[in-house]
């Protein structure tokens, strides 16, 4: 039975890899598919890929161009999340923070330099004409849990984070949310090391066509929202609220989208340079 490592966030968004591996369906086909958890996000799974922990990672579309184009030896095999992920801007619960304004030039808590949370604090501040110079500055606090440490202890001043994954936490009275900022891009994708794409085109393809067929059919399960709910701690009408403006896709991420991804993280400074569509994807 051939052993593969996935790694991807403990959140709503991958409960169809869970389902498929409860339901033996790698196994069936001689694929022992091991799930790994990242609380630290994108920026912990693309060291992981790089240093061949896992061969494949669920992961932030814009996380994964970065390294791809920094070095990491991985290809973008599909795109999972159509849609865009909408991240909340939080403050503590208790801060004196009102508004997106009022967080100008203070300092945000990501999870680590290349994380999802460290970019998107850049497009939150082109959002709002900042001056990515000098209102931007970071504190690296690894994770959700290093966050709500973070905020309440007053040693950052705002997180971004997915809005739905953060909502307990804002129901609770733990943080606050002032705004919301949405990608301007599909969300997740699933990327492949080069040496695992080369070895085992197979079941690349195997793993492919088990997630695909529970995604194109996840919003059909009976009673999903009730199951969500109560594995994610969240409210039911949270989760139906999700549902209805998520989209998963079972097709690679077009030309055109990389390259609206590359030229915005290229005017950001993100990136050094716009890479070929072949140099970042792979189509199986």
């Amino acid at each position: 039975m051939k052993k593969v490592n996935i790694g991807g966030v403990p959140e709503h968004f991958n409960l169809p890899w869970y389902l498929t591996l409860k339901d033996g369906e790698y196994k069936a086909e001689n694929i022992n598919l091991r799930w790994h958890d990242y609380h630290g996000g994108t920026g912990a799974m693309c060291k992981a890929l790089r240093n061949k922990e896992i061969d494949l990672a669920v992961i932030l579309t814009e996380g994964i161009i970065k390294d791809i184009i920094d070095g990491n030896p991985s290809k973008i095999v599909q795109t999972f999340v159509q849609t865009p992920l909408i991240w909340g801007i939080h403050v503590a619960a208790n801060a004196s923070f009102k508004t997106i304004e009022d967080i100008k030039g203070t300092r945000a808590a990501i999870s680590r330099f290349g994380s999802g949370s460290h970019l998107m604090a850049y497009i939150n501040a082109e959002n709002n004409n900042w001056d990515l110079q000098n209102d931007l500055n970071f504190e690296v606090i690894k994770n959700l849990d290093g966050a709500v440490k973070g905020l309440t202890n007053g040693d950052a001043d705002y997180f971004m984070w997915e809005k739905f994954t953060t909502k307990p936490l804002v129901d609770d009275g733990t943080f606050r949310r002032i705004g919301n900022c949405p990608t301007p891009w599909p969300c997740f994708v699933i990327a492949a090391t080069e040496e695992f794409i080369e070895n085992n085109p197979e079941e690349l393809k195997t793993i492919l066509n088990i997630i695909n067929n529970t995604t194109s059919d996840f919003k059909n399960i009976p009673s999903i929202d009730k199951t969500i709910a109560n594995r994610y701690e969240q409210k039911l009408e949270d989760v139906q609220e999700w549902l209805s403006i998520t989209e998963w896709s079972q097709s690679l991420i077009d030309e055109d989208t990389v390259m609206k991804t590359q030229k915005e993280l290229l005017a950001l400074n993100i990136i050094p340079e716009i890479a070929k569509f072949k140099t970042l994807t792979h189509k199986v």
